[in-house]
């Protein structure tokens, strides 16, 4: 008889990082369920994660790499090849393309899956500098770029983002946010549900700002709807509030913050009485909720992907930070604080370069470069558009932009006219079937686990590892993009990639000895390398893993203290490890060059004039405006081919209160033409106060009715793709992020109603 194994891992199919405990016989998961012991997520589970080993075992998920023969995507055949043949094709495509154009016709989009994964957190930069192209795009313009850039400009440092210490909060005022369904975002938190319930039981309050009801809403002690978009004059007006009747306390940041007479200067026009009839939030509500939250003990906003998919993302999320600061709340416990990993220093001289954007400019509509990228939303026009740098090869990891991003016809399209495309990715899918080669990457349960990018923004400061649970056919994903950037690099590199995995290790070693006060100043790189390859079984990127584990914030420097962390003890508490409760980190995690909190940018100083604009502007209450929505089953398109995340009521609906629905003659259950500026759809309609008056919602992610793909559960329940109704054009100026709330549509019956 088979005895049953038990590992224990991170999920990785969200940003809350849950612990899982994998029951395994025969060479198979039998059983997936939380893991009671894990010291951040203490048992909590969504249905996601109870179904990973589903994603592991999906027979439509690829297990080698693929050829297509065949021009046309929709109908075209592919080949299952070996790995050396696969990347003999990409290297000809690849060469190809540079030898006849050049380096800046290749572009490469990253997507969301990307940052899930250590293999390519680490070594998509390296695929990045070896490619030494501009063109470089990714989710983060669809999605999250302008807290980036929010961060950046007050910080100096585009990754040292604020998160919600919601643990220790009096008081917590969510905006464009719905933790109940999505688990967090750039806020990582197992369990939000049981976190805000223990907020609300020792007696602090939470407020919901969003223009739908979401289930966070119904779990809150209030719930303001509010006209989509218009999250940054209602900030702005709490601002206000609190300048105008000088309640401003900007607990310890005084002696380390710029810019605050600025500030209130530049909210001045803001007033409530002003800001109300815009945002559907009446004044003396304005008024309170921010005398409110100057008057808790403890206090947090937090505002997510509904406050920045909008025109002004970049002000609103600068904002939330502004408001934060001002109210004492800024980098102290029950507030917005700063996590910090095992794996950074944690050291600095609280000043740097700071942040820049518009370095240089994308060609076809001259925006801005954002942390090395432009946005998404003009990567169909950088395809199509002929002259110098016109893209004419792709790279894509992970993500499926052509459902993704906006105006995603226009980019199928446009991916037609690529002469070489090469996909890192499982599926066969929207996207990648433009691809002429896919390389499938492993599954979760084939390489080790390390959440390197959401514990630096979880609530708690903790951190956990595991080895890989089984084999894989698939070359693991640093081995993947090690051998692409060799082919970037030229036929000179060679096809191996441990020459790089020896570089980036001989060189995280060599950092190591050379940093100030290092108490490995006496030591050889070859002897610590000795040290961190002693394990065979682990693979290169656990050995630059260990590396800067061991030389991070409670690293063990090799032995010189006694008590440090490695790998080794992260293999020895397979549950994880409680680093303990946010503490401050201001004035040293600063990166500005005035060493200060920026509050006061010139560029968010012209920002809030150029809001200020629009309270001259008419007031539209009449057209309809399409906001986007997540379930607690999805998470973007690639949760649709499990049969357990997808089965039941039909999910891809539109959202339409019952007042719009007898007014424009719509049908609970029957199907309505949704139309915008660049696209239509069509969609079953669900009645339902849920959403206000002139709103509608649509759910994102699907639409996977497309010939050429292979995803025989998805393409059962296609949904539609909400994208296709996305203007490219609508982007918020600062970070290049595309306004995927309130696009003004028109609904029509799919057919007449008698």
């Amino acid at each position: 008889m088979t005895s049953d194994t038990t590992h224990y891992r991170t999920c990785p199919l969200c940003e809350a990082t849950c612990g899982l405990e994998l029951t395994v016989r025969d060479g198979a998961v039998l059983r997936v369920r939380g893991d009671r012991d894990n010291t951040f997520s203490k048992g909590f589970i969504c249905p996601k994660g109870s179904v990973l080993h589903k994603l592991h075992a999906d027979p439509d998920r690829l297990r080698a790499p693929i050829v297509r023969r065949g021009e046309d995507p929709e109908t075209a055949t592919w080949e299952e090849v070996s790995w050396d043949e696969a990347f003999a094709v990409v290297a000809d495509g690849i060469q190809g393309v540079i030898d006849r154009h050049g380096r800046y016709a290749v572009g490469a989009y990253f997507g969301n899956p990307s940052v899930h994964s250590l293999g390519t957190v680490i070594y998509n930069r390296v695929l990045i500098q070896a490619m030494a192209s501009p063109q470089m795009y990714s989710a983060s313009t669809v999605d999250q770029m302008p807290k980036h850039v929010s961060s950046g400009l007050m910080f100096g440092n585009p990754i040292l983002i604020a998160v919600p210490d919601i643990d220790r909060t009096d008081h917590l005022l969510i905006l464009g946010a719905n933790p109940y369904e999505s688990n967090g975002s750039l806020a990582t938190a197992p369990d939000w549900p049981g976190r805000m319930k223990a907020i609300r039981e020792r007696g602090g309050k939470i407020v919901v700002v969003d223009p739908r009801h979401t289930k966070t809403a119904a779990n809150a002690d209030e719930w303001h709807s509010i006209r989509p978009g218009g999250d940054a004059l209602l900030l702005c007006a709490m601002l206000h509030v609190l300048f105008a009747e000088d309640l401003i306390d900007a607990g310890r940041a005084p002696g380390m913050t710029t810019g605050l007479r600025e500030i209130a200067d530049a909210v001045e026009p803001f007033a409530p009485s002003v800001v109300a009839p815009r945002i559907g939030i009446d004044a003396d509500t304005i008024t309170r909720m921010a005398r409110e939250l100057a008057a808790a003990p403890t206090a947090v906003v937090y505002g997510r992907i509904g406050t920045q998919t909008v025109g002004f993302g970049t002000l609103a999320a600068w904002a939330v930070d502004a408001l934060n600061l001002v109210t004492g709340n800024l980098d102290s416990p029950g507030g917005a604080m700063f996590p910090l990993t095992p794996h950074e220093s944690g050291r600095g001289k609280g000043r740097g370069r700071g942040f820049r954007i518009g370095r240089r400019h994308s060609r076809v509509r001259n925006y801005p470069e954002v942390r090395s990228e432009y946005p998404v939303a003009g990567l169909a026009e950088e395809i199509t558009t002929p002259g110098d740098g016109q893209i004419r090869a792709m790279v894509t990891v992970g993500g499926n932009p052509v459902l993704s991003t906006p105006h995603s016809a226009r980019l199928d399209v446009a991916m037609r006219e690529l002469e070489f495309m090469v996909s890192v990715d499982p599926y066969l899918n929207e996207t990648t079937r433009h691809a002429n080669v896919i390389l499938p990457p492993p599954t979760a349960l084939e390489r080790s686990e390390y959440q390197m990018a959401f514990i630096g923004l979880a609530v708690r400061n903790f951190a956990q590892w595991a080895p890989p649970m089984f084999d894989s056919d698939c070359l693991q994903e640093h081995e993947i993009l090690g051998r692409l950037s060799l082919i970037f690099t030229g036929p000179d590199a060679g096809n191996d990639p441990a020459v790089i995995d020896a570089m980036l290790l001989d060189g995280a070693l060599q950092s190591a000895i050379d940093s100030t006060d290092s108490p490995l100043a006496d030591r050889s790189v070859d002897e610590l390398r000795a040290i961190v390859r002693t394990n065979p079984s682990r693979t290169a990127i656990d050995h630059i893993l260990d590396v800067m584990i061991r030389t991070g914030s409670s690293g063990d420097w090799f032995g010189a203290v006694p008590d440090g962390l490695s790998l080794d003890v992260f293999e020895q508490n397979p549950h994880g490890i409680d680093l303990g409760a946010l503490q401050p980190r201001l004035p040293e995690a600063l990166r500005t060059e005035s060493g200060t909190i920026e509050l006061a940018p010139q560029i968010i100083v012209d920002e809030l004039a150029r809001l200020a604009t629009t309270l001259k502007t008419p007031i539209d209450t009449d057209g309809l405006v399409l906001i986007s929505r997540r379930h607690l089953q999805s998470n973007n398109s690639w949760m649709h081919n499990v049969e357990a995340l997808v089965k039941g009521k039909v999910r891809c609906t539109l959202l339409v209160h019952p007042t719009d629905a007898a007014r424009l003659s719509l049908v609970d259950g029957s199907d309505a033409v949704i139309a915008s500026r660049v696209g239509s759809v069509t969609a079953p309609i669900e009645v339902t106060d849920e959403v206000p008056v002139g709103v509608v919602s649509l759910p994102h992610g699907w639409g996977h009715d497309m010939a050429g793909t292979v995803s025989q559960i998805a393409s059962r329940r296609p949904g539609v793709n909400s994208n296709l109704l996305t203007d490219p054009e609508l982007l918020d100026p600062l970070s290049g992020n595309a306004v995927l709330n309130g696009i003004p549509v028109t609904v029509v019956p799919a057919s007449p109603q008698f």
